[in-house]
């Protein structure tokens, strides 16, 4: 199958699920003018300034542990500070050390293409970690770097007040749900976090690794669409 066929191809998937999913809510034909309301971004001052401080007076230039010794950038977040949903990964990478930007590496790529199947835009929705810098070698983050951050990321869920918050990987999920379940068995099922609605889903490096996982994924991410649509009808 050529690249453009399997784009078509991919596209139409997403069509098709959406469809599926608005039909299952009762939704069975769709206003035209209303088609785009997921992409919409509203801008709240209050929270853009409320955001602003958080990076520039209370994080700063952070050496609360050991990682701000050999990071490039610090990476805070990005999207809208009105998302109704929050993606939260664990830690950046080599690509988001160097950009300062949360998922735009290989795993971030992928990402980007979930949520435009989703039907949102990536700067309509929020993007962050629990652990703000890339840990050597991507190892994964310590209990005291975990510690050290996951203020700041509390601060951001309650500046932007999502309706959902998806968790991309272990230990994003186990940080937010102070749990010890492994992934495989968190993912799929909603839980609570402070009162929101939290899916915990596979890491997309980690389907980058296995791809037979991605059916899983999308699965998880239909649940988030229809919950979605659910709020906003």
């Amino acid at each position: 199958m050529k690249e453009w066929e399997q784009e078509l191809y991919l596209a139409v998937e997403a069509i098709k699920s959406r469809l599926e999913i608005l039909r299952d809510g009762g939704i069975h034909y769709i206003v035209k003018n209303n088609a785009h309301h997921n992409n919409t971004v509203h801008v709240i001052p209050e929270r853009e300034e409320r955001l602003n401080k958080l990076r520039q007076e209370k994080i700063g230039e952070c050496q609360r542990c050991s990682l701000c010794s050999q990071r490039t950038n610090l990476v805070f977040g990005a999207g809208s500070s009105s998302a109704s949903i929050l993606f939260v990964g664990e830690a950046p990478g080599s690509e988001e050390d160097l950009q300062g930007q949360p998922f735009v590496g290989k795993s971030g790529k992928l990402l980007t293409k979930m949520i435009e199947a989703m039907g949102f835009k990536r700067e309509s929705v929020y993007i962050c970690n629990v652990v703000k810098c890339r840990p050597p070698k991507n190892r994964d983050p310590l209990p005291e770097e975990i510690a050290a951050c996951e203020p700041f990321l509390k601060e951001q869920i309650s500046i932007i007040q999502p309706k959902i918050i998806v968790g991309l990987g272990r230990y994003a999920c186990q940080t937010l749900l102070r749990s010890e379940v492994s992934i495989a068995k968190l993912r799929g099922i909603w839980h609570e976090y402070n009162g929101i609605r939290f899916m915990p889903t596979f890491h997309p490096a980690y389907l980058l690794r296995n791809p037979n996982a991605k059916k899983e994924v999308w699965d998880d991410l239909k649940a988030v669409m229809l919950e979605i649509e659910a709020k906003q009808s």
